[in-house]
């Protein structure tokens, strides 16, 4: 193909999408020159929440349209990303027949704002650029940054046909939270405007840390239970609806399940009288640890940031936790007799922070691991139970409690607000999770051998016979109950 058609093809796509999208999006007349005359799509067409795609334009297919065959695929993204870590990212845009291929993509958080930083590799000439623009988000204006491909990089590598890849580094951000992915790719024909052409469009979807209760990596949490009769964990795999029985613990044990490999994967394990006892999941190896003295409370947490759970007991007021990684030994004097100590990372910063509840007063205690403050919140009653987790996906831990009088739970979150729903009955053991996979804490109670969730990405209700009468709800264990 003579690279002058080629180059009026490009131009005319992007000078028909500017039109479209004037009225919705505003940028400077420098970024706007860039991103024409370098013949990659003008900014806002990623189809992320309230763009448009390329179909604004090439409009002769619907978008996704099953005639073509074709789609648009995202490689690469982790099962959890780590704060300010750098993961590779493949963009694939299959089409049969096409000649040549362009794409534009985004990374949003929660809030609908640019997450971390597109990284260009050095290429002679350059297959990429980035480019940025401002659209309305709540009615605020915001500026989202984009990756796309340039005139050099629409065309697929010598030898390949009907597919074409970009590769680019994602600088993740330096805070937890959820982050969505959104791309729309272009299978063209070449015919120098923007008729028979078909787009194509897709998301996913990326958390901070892996979801608790999760036995099989698909960053949703998996219902499962203790039953303390026998010593089993018995679990139902998100992934497949596949049943498992395992036997692991003695009556008597506390469960403290957890990453403590690093895989992904939440291990097995129990408390018993000062030992720790964990059956890996990378390995399927089994392991024991004196850490702890009987009557220690054993509290699960990522307190390093390092992707593993530490071993971490609370005694009378005081702290001791163990980097299995390295065998560094911690202790902190933060609460009293009587607190409740509770897992999350109320600071987002990837570790987890020192927290107690004392039913006392209905009053939280937080150490920030980030910067060492103090905070002191009160939230709740005595007769409340602490449930602690992310309920609105911003990657902080909110104050949250289950008071069973009304089963009613109670927000403070730290995005959203205060929130209250009431969802179960007193006598109702919570086990707030993601179920769905949405980076969000779904309210759920476990009753006498069924599970009652509700979904935070779709607000359904959900009933689950799984387990009996006695059994011990797996992510009850994360609540510090």
């Amino acid at each position: 193909m003579k690279a002058s058609v080629l180059r009026l093809k490009l131009t005319a796509v992007a000078a028909a999408a500017a039109l479209a999208i004037f009225g919705f999006y505003s940028f400077s007349a420098r970024q706007f020159r860039a991103g024409a005359n370098s013949a990659g799509p003008p900014p806002g067409h990623t189809g992320a929440p309230p763009e448009q795609t390329c179909a604004a334009c090439h409009s002769d297919f619907p978008l996704n349209s099953s005639d073509g065959g074709g789609n648009i695929r995202i490689f690469g993204l982790p099962n959890r990303y780590v704060p300010g870590a750098q993961y590779p990212v493949t963009v694939t845009v299959n089409q049969t027949n096409a000649v040549v291929f362009g794409f534009q993509a985004t990374a949003v958080n929660s809030l609908g704002f640019t997450a971390g930083t597109f990284l260009l590799p050095l290429q002679t000439p350059p297959q990429m650029q980035t480019v940025q623009g401002i659209v309305s988000v709540n009615g605020q204006n915001v500026t989202r940054r984009y990756v796309e491909h340039t005139i050099e990089g629409t065309v697929p590598a010598q030898g390949q046909f009907n597919t074409k890849s970009w590769t680019f580094n994602w600088l993740a951000q330096p805070t937890r939270g959820r982050v969505t992915f959104y791309a729309a790719g272009n299978g063209a024909n070449s015919d120098g405007g923007t008729s028979g052409d078909y787009i194509y469009s897709t998301a996913a979807t990326v958390c901070s840390s892996a979801a608790g209760s999760n036995f099989d990596t698909d960053n949703r949490s998996d219902i499962a239970v203790f039953r303390p009769s026998n010593g089993y964990w018995y679990r139902l795999n998100s992934t497949d609806n596949s049943f498992n029985a395992f036997p692991f613990g003695a009556n008597g044990d506390r469960i403290v399940p957890g990453d403590y490999d690093g895989d992904g994967k939440t291990d097995f394990a129990v408390f018993r009288s000062g030992y720790w006892y964990i059956q890996q999941s990378s390995n399927n190896q089994f392991v024991a640890h004196q850490f702890g003295s009987p009557g220690d409370v054993p509290v699960v947490g990522d307190f390093t940031g390092d992707g593993r759970s530490e071993l971490a007991v609370f005694r009378s007021g005081a702290w001791y936790t163990l980097n299995l990684a390295n065998n560094e030994f911690k202790g902190f004097n933060w609460g009293t007799p009587g607190d409740i100590p509770v897992q999350g990372d109320f600071d987002a910063d990837g570790k987890a922070d020192y927290a107690v509840y004392r039913p006392s007063v209905g009053t939280w205690y937080i150490s920030n691991s980030s910067n060492g403050q103090f905070v002191g919140f009160q939230f709740g009653v005595a007769e409340d139970k602490p449930v602690p987790g992310d309920y609105d996906a911003d990657g902080r831990t909110d104050y949250a409690v289950f008071r069973p009088s009304n089963a009613t739970w109670y927000f403070q979150r730290s995005t959203a607000g205060f929130g209250a729903q009431a969802w179960g009955i007193p006598t109702d053991q919570p086990a707030p999770a993601d179920y769905d996979g949405d980076c969000q804490t779904d309210v759920a109670v476990f009753r006498d051998g069924n599970w009652y969730i509700s979904n935070s990405s779709n607000g359904l209700f959900r009933a689950v016979q799984f387990g009996s009468p006695g059994d011990v709800p797996v992510p009850n264990a994360y609540t510090g109950q």
